[in-house]
């Protein structure tokens, strides 16, 4: 089983006014920003750069726009120079540096504008996905899932939205099932931008614990599936319906028949020995790399069982990378599980 720390992680980025007490005020919140923000469209060349005791930007129609940190992050990486050279420049000289960089394109360019402030810029190939557009699915299921228990630190909710991006942690209180003397339930990370600082995406999983900092302890079915912000963003957003669907299917079944086959998978060998254990792993599509990491964790007691090997491997498969390949080798391991049903 696996240690999952992607809500630990966001616990201690996020600041106060990034954390929100219910889902309902954050799908608000994500609602009001929809309202407030207008998306532009104008060829580059035609931004006016302007350093009146700051750097900010003027529209095609006149209009001036601040930056934030993120967008002014982005505008340099359209004109090719350095954030850090153009933050060592005074406001009047890093504008005209900005104006002699911009490229001249055929193409617009979109800005993402709110009460003010360019909050991003982007090419042609980028395609916005709301926050809110993921939280209308998430709603769907809200007589399921709701937050984690709060943070020890105070404002950690599980749920937030900052001006970059989204983060939403949601388990289900009422779906434990009992194996043996340990129980697991259901829950999922969901995450989002709007401005491009991270792709869309969910993970689902089944744990034991959650403690005060937000980790998931021992976590087992965990599965990912993420979405770059591309022309068929929104084909994302069926998928993830289909995760929780699944997961809230699987919870119903599993009250009586996951207790069963992970109990099954606990007594049932997987092979007769290491080099029977290795070969097995191959014919179901393991690497024989992860095959070898895994063997001394998933022999421990002697001899593999089902259920040993596939928490072994689900330790592997949290660190990996690429979560494409992650992706593909959970797949697989609970493949393995299956073999106990």
């Amino acid at each position: 089983m696996a240690n999952l720390d992607k809500a630990h992680r966001e616990l201690f980025k996020r600041e106060p006014d990034e954390c929100f007490e219910s889902f309902e005020a954050l799908h608000e919140e994500c609602r009001r920003r929809r309202r407030e923000s207008t998306e532009l469209w104008q060829l580059p060349q035609r931004l006016v750069p302007e350093g009146n005791g700051s750097l900010q930007i003027s529209l095609e129609d006149g209009t001036p726009c601040h930056l934030n940190d993120w967008s002014f992050g982005q505008l340099c990486g359209l004109c090719g120079v350095s954030r850090q050279t153009i933050n060592r420049l005074q406001p009047e000289t890093a504008a005209q540096a900005i104006r002699e960089t911009l490229p001249s394109a055929s193409k617009p360019i979109q800005l993402l504008t709110t009460a003010g402030t360019t909050k991003a810029v982007h090419g042609v190939s980028y395609t916005r996905l709301w926050n809110e557009e993921l939280l209308d699915v998430i709603a769907e299921f809200r007589s399921d899932f709701e937050p984690p228990q709060p943070a020890l630190i105070g404002h950690g909710t599980g749920l937030y939205c900052g001006e970059q991006d989204l983060f939403g942690f949601l388990i289900d209180p009422n779906g434990w099932t009992e194996i043996g003397e340990e129980q697991f339930a259901p829950g999922f990370f969901v995450w989002n931008s709007e401005v491009g600082r991270r792709s869309l995406g969910i993970q689902t999983f089944w744990y034991q614990r959650i403690c005060g900092n937000h980790i998931v302890w021992d976590a087992c079915e965990v599965v990912e599936f993420s979405r770059k912000h591309t022309t068929n963003v929104r084909e994302a957003l069926d998928e993830i319906r289909r995760h929780i669907e699944r997961l809230v299917a699987r919870r119903d079944e599993r009250r009586d028949g996951f207790a069963a086959v992970i109990e099954k998978a606990m007594h049932q060998p997987f092979g007769e020995d290491a080099e029977s254990v290795l070969k097995l792993l191959g014919e179901h599509g393991i690497s024989s790399k992860l095959a070898k990491g895994a063997l001394p964790n998933a022999m421990s007691r002697g001899r593999a069982t089902v259920f040993s090997l596939v928490d072994a491997l689900t330790r592997f498969s949290g660190s990996i990378n690429f979560a494409g390949d992650r992706a593909e080798l959970d797949a697989k391991i609970s493949q393995l599980l299956a073999l106990a049903a």
